[in-house]
């Protein structure tokens, strides 16, 4: 009997298998270490259990998230092929080959978030869309999105800046124009750095902007140092420093 209900389990499995989709599915993970269930859809694991192909960021971080996603999943077996910003594009023309000739189909996960959002996931993302192959987004955390959600900002109108520049001058001066921006176009401006400089980013932020614009600083959201705060910059230079160092957040600036 037991036997009976492995074999039917099985042919379950492989009849899913043959039925999904040959696509470039866009898979979110989490934005740390937040469980997959507060975060992520159960149609997501089900889709992500049919695929045996990836295009990665990294190749060991992913391996951990679909362990996550189900530890009884061959991971051995599956073929993994990295993504990111030291690869040569030039080099990623047969990663879609599995859906192209095999027709199966193929998940790409990123280090945090949604795929191909401020990420190298983008090239094969458009690489998919040259050779009109189905690209299926799946639902997940996106901290961009999540941080305007919660900021009180513009969220009709926003723009991410990615990383400003590492010069102290240059910097200053790409906040100055964010913050003019912001009021001419009347427009949210969202930027990151790396985690370890973050405490530098708000003393710069605290210095060159007017004392009227309004900073949210969204930090390791869903996880459990989450930590979302809007005050004027006026109001923020009277409060303790936030401890933010080493945790990765979106800092957003808007008029007052």
């Amino acid at each position: 009997m037991a036997q009976e209900s492995l074999n039917q389990k099985s042919k379950s499995v492989n009849s899913e298998r043959k039925t999904l989709k040959a696509a470039l599915y866009l898979i979110p993970v989490t934005l740390g270490e937040t469980p997959l269930s507060k975060v992520l859809p159960s149609y997501n694991l089900e889709v992500i259990k049919n695929i045996k192909d990836f295009i990665v960021e990294n190749t060991k971080s992913a391996r951990r998230f679909l362990a996550q996603v189900d530890s009884s999943l061959p991971i051995e077996t599956f073929n993994f092929v990295e993504l990111n910003e030291h690869t040569d594009l030039k080099t990623i023309g047969n990663y879609l080959q599995p859906i192209e000739k095999f027709k199966r189909p193929v998940g790409v996960i990123s280090e945090a978030g949604c795929p191909a959002v401020a990420d190298p996931g983008a090239a094969v993302v458009e690489m998919a869309q040259r050779k009109s192959i189905p690209v299926i987004p799946l639902v997940g955390p996106s901290s961009m999105i999540m941080a305007v959600m919660a900021s009180g900002f513009n969220g009709q109108s926003f723009a991410f800046n990615g990383y400003l520049p590492v010069k102290q001058n240059e910097r200053a001066a790409k906040i100055r124009q964010l913050e003019n921006r912001s009021y001419k176009e009347n427009q949210t401006q969202l930027f990151i750095e790396a985690p370890y400089r973050n405490a530098k980013m708000f003393e710069t932020i605290l210095q060159t902007c007017s004392g009227e614009t309004k900073l949210c600083i969204a930090c390791g959201i869903t996880t459990d140092k989450e930590y979302i705060r809007t005050h004027t910059i006026a109001e923020w230079k009277k409060l303790p420093v936030p401890e933010i160092n080493k945790i990765p957040a979106i800092f957003l600036i808007y008029k007052n």
